[in-house]
């Protein structure tokens, strides 16, 4: 069954990682648990580690502010 289409905006980063990271991302992934891939599985951790972060005051928490389009 397909996925449904991803309503939040997004934008496409480049990092920079290991063969081991991505090795391990890879492992990662096929168990479906994080992603479908390296990409999706590294995205799902880090938005993980940012929540902890979060929750334990260690990061803001994100406050979302409409930017006008004139």
């Amino acid at each position: 069954m397909a996925r449904p289409k991803n309503t939040t905006e997004t934008i496409q980063i480049t990092i920079s990682t290991t063969p081991q990271v991505k090795d391990l991302l890879e492992l990662l992934s096929r168990s479906g648990l994080y992603g479908k891939n390296a990409a999706e599985t590294a995205h799902a951790l880090l938005k993980e580690k940012i929540r902890d972060l979060q929750r334990d005051g260690q990061a803001p928490a994100y406050q979302y502010s409409p930017v006008s389009v004139n």
